[in-house]
């Protein structure tokens, strides 16, 4: 069992450790300290959260604003987590640590499998394989990262907004909903830009929600 699912998570844990690797290199060539981006890796784990968070920070956002925006992103593993609670095993520990290994990936990956024991292997394997490879991305971007100097000088500046369309393209493309939320959260976040501090635009959009929730009514 184990070495199909290996077999069939590696392209995953590749595609992972190349966009930490760049994670690493931008928040480090950015101005923030190396052991910035591999703390928030290692205890957050949330790669769009973490590239919204230091995003903010390198645009001159404040670490509240930061926070704020990483965790209403990551409000969404809420669900990811009791769509899998019954595949994580007994146990406190065993719950504490897959609630940790909880991404988009992983909870896709464990749900696509036929059976419960299969599915409580994908979890695991496909869980730990990703934090493994996106730790060791996240360093040796970070490690690199040091000699960059300007990431304007390399177009690396513009990773973060690159890396963040990349993750909500899909869901622009088949929901009608969410393509009316983020124009609505756009325009208002290009509204306020010139009278509010960086960092507030972000969270201010986060308004166009409110158009995502009202989806049943309206689609």
């Amino acid at each position: 069992m184990m070495a199909p699912l290996v077999r069939d998570s590696a392209l995953v844990w590749l595609a992972s450790g190349v966009v930490g690797v760049s994670f690493g290199a931008i928040a480090v060539a950015g101005g923030l300290p190396l052991w910035v981006p591999v703390a928030m890796s290692l205890v957050v784990y949330a790669g769009s959260a973490q590239f919204s968070a230091v995003g903010l920070l390198l645009a001159g956002g404040g670490p509240l604003a930061a926070a704020a925006t990483g965790l209403l992103l990551n409000t969404r593993t809420a669900a990811f987590s009791l769509a899998v609670a019954d595949v994580l095993g007994p146990g406190r520990f065993a719950r504490l640590a897959g609630a940790h290994l909880v991404t988009d990936e992983t909870v896709a990956f464990t749900l696509a499998q036929p059976d419960p024991a299969r599915r409580r292997a994908a979890f695991w394997v496909n869980g730990l394989g990703l934090f493994a490879a996106w730790n060791t991305g996240v360093l040796a971007g970070a490690l690199a990262g040091t000699a960059l100097g300007d990431t304007a000088t390399y177009g690396l500046d513009a990773a973060f907004p690159a890396v963040l369309a990349a993750l909500v393209l899909p869901a622009l493309r088949t929901d009608r909903s969410a393509r009316r939320a983020a124009l609505l959260g756009a325009a208002l976040a290009l509204a306020v830009t010139p009278a509010v501090p960086a960092g507030v635009p972000v969270l201010l959009a986060l308004a166009g929600l409110v158009v995502h929730g009202r989806k049943g009514g309206t689609a």
